[in-house]
């Protein structure tokens, strides 16, 4: 078990975001747990220590998000994120640690130059309609939902590009997100086992940081009800972006030489 205080200093915060987002603050904290953990672990490894505890903010969230829901949503995206997780299992062994590096910063800071491109689409009165559901486009953004949340649990860039423009009340939003990574994070289970990613020295870790997790979540669904979206957001897509780089430049150093 690690007992280097510099990754406990990524650790605490990557948890406490996670479990903030998983409360219903969104996509920007989530994003951030595996590539803070990142910078000092293997990202394998951090994705192996942060899945047993997403799965315990997917309980408190489901319970606190449980009056709301869309069906419809979840239908289209589910069974393209588990094709997404399947091929995340069937291409483990061929992906590096700079590769991986490489694919989370780069999911990372097109997310983060997209919220701010929506911001200036916004400010210019560019507002579209809401779009309806459709199967092809719900499965394929949800196969990549699922492969890159197998990866490195980055699977909510992906599903906002297709969930978001449905404009869904924030609540049913909110509540048929939980649920659909309630859903994936409980499939993923089944491959890191396989691939033997949960491991006692990753679980071991896990327990250690748990405790975290139900406290970040509820605060996450406290603050969702109060706090100025307009201040947070901005500071949070920040950070995601020098992180993103920060990940780019080190997986492009590995990969690339």
């Amino acid at each position: 078990m690690p007992t280097d205080l510099l990754f406990y200093a990524a650790a605490v915060p990557a948890v406490i975001l996670v479990g903030l987002s998983k409360g219903g603050l969104g996509g920007a904290m989530a994003l951030m747990g595996v590539p803070i953990l990142a910078l000092v672990i293997s990202p394998v490894k951090a994705a192996a220590i942060m899945l047993p505890i997403m799965i315990i903010m997917d309980l408190v969230g489901l319970w606190a998000w449980r009056k709301y829901n869309d069906r419809a949503t979840l239908k289209v995206m589910l069974p393209g994120a588990i094709l997404g997780i399947g091929i995340g299992w069937i291409t483990a062994s061929l992906v590096t640690a700079g590769m991986i590096r490489l694919i989370v910063g780069i999911v990372a800071m097109v997310f983060a130059f997209r919220y701010f491109y929506d911001k200036y689409r916004s400010k210019r009165g560019h507002h579209q309609p809401p779009r309806q559901q459709n199967r092809v486009k719900g499965t394929f953004w949800a196969a990549i939902s699922g492969f890159t949340s197998f990866v490195t649990h980055a699977g909510g860039p992906p599903f906002q590009v297709y969930a978001l423009p449905l404009r869904l009340d924030p609540k049913i939003y909110t509540g048929t997100s939980t649920r659909y990574f309630a859903v994936v994070n409980a499939i993923k289970l089944i491959p890191y086992f396989a691939l033997g990613q949960i491991d006692a020295s990753n679980l071991k870790i896990s327990a250690v940081l748990l405790p975290l997790a139900p406290i970040a979540t509820f605060a996450g669904v406290w603050l969702v009800k109060r706090m100025n979206p307009e201040v947070f957001y901005p500071i949070m897509y920040t950070m995601v972006l020098l992180t993103a780089i920060k990940l780019v430049v080190d997986g492009s150093s590995a990969v690339f030489g």
